[in-house]
């Protein structure tokens, strides 16, 4: 598909525009020197760029007409039609994409479990003491003897590989799965959080071979889902406006499910349209 060259400079300029807003406040409090504990986390955990999630891909298979600047980007070859992502890239990146398809499709297989609660960020503090918390300058919602209460009352079941690694050496033992690197593609699940906050890693690692306004849908999902997440943690951040889902009150349990499935729904639809811009790169990279 061929891109005139005014079309596509509109769909640049649109993401541009729109990938400054989205990034704007954390580059204002990075230049402050301030931390913030919820979106951070998708500059910090996640190692895409401010800058790399503004520069817009049209994606493989789509050439652009006129003098386009990604003509000197690397992965870009010229043609008698214009600019387009190289067959190369899409051959290196082969296996990333076997990979991530696998997972993508696998998880989609499955039916949405909705009832870990957010246990997940409970656990990374579990029988710890002050001055041994991940975000310190935040208090525990019910201090740490009734964070410790709430983990042991519940059946933690948390399926998400990244989450799991980051619980504490006490809370380990508890989780009724055991989540590794290798068993990712079997446990995945579309319900969980954190799978649906990484559909953002998995559009950027695979850009430029997918268009950046779907990594972009997928960055700004990872927001919503990280405000849930944090919400929902044993943190109180209400002195930053974020009133907490209080998932040890069996009103906050209902806050989340529905939350939470209403993220897998927007989750499944994402995963979907990242499974149809990968399904033709082995056509490109021939």
């Amino acid at each position: 598909m061929q891109l005139a060259e005014d079309v596509w400079r509109e769909r640049m300029a649109a993401h541009e525009a729109r990938v400054d807003a989205l990034v704007r406040p954390h580059l204002e409090r990075r230049r402050a020197g301030r931390a913030h504990p919820v979106h951070d986390f998708l500059f910090t955990y996640y190692s895409f760029k401010p800058a790399q999630l503004r520069r817009w891909h049209p994606g493989a298979g789509v050439v652009l007409a006129g003098s386009p600047p990604h003509a000197s980007w690397s992965g870009y070859e010229a043609g008698p039609d214009g600019v387009a992502v190289g067959a190369a890239v899409a051959r290196k990146r082969a296996a990333t994409v076997e990979w991530v398809r696998a997972l993508l499709t696998a998880t989609a297989s499955r039916p949405a479990h909705t009832g870990c609660f957010g246990l997940h960020e409970w656990a990374m503090v579990y029988r710890t003491v002050p001055g041994d918390v991940r975000h310190e300058a935040y208090p525990l919602r019910l201090g740490h003897d009734g964070t410790d209460a709430v983990v042991e009352a519940h059946q933690i079941r948390c399926s998400h590989f990244d989450a799991f690694r980051f619980f504490t050496d006490a809370a380990r033992p508890l989780n009724a799965l055991t989540p590794s690197r290798e068993l990712q593609p079997s446990l995945e699940q579309p319900g969980c959080l954190h799978a649906g906050m990484d559909l953002y890693k998995w559009a950027y690692k695979l850009t430029p071979l997918v268009p950046s306004e779907l990594v972009a849908d997928a960055f700004e999902l990872a927001a919503q889902i990280r405000e849930l997440d944090m919400r929902a943690s044993p943190y109180d951040l209400s002195g930053l406006g974020y009133e907490p889902v209080r998932i040890e009150t069996t009103e906050g349990k209902r806050r989340y499910v529905e939350q939470q499935r209403a993220f897998a729904a927007r989750g499944a639809v994402l995963r979907e349209r990242l499974l149809a811009a990968t399904g033709g790169l082995a056509d490109v990279a021939a």
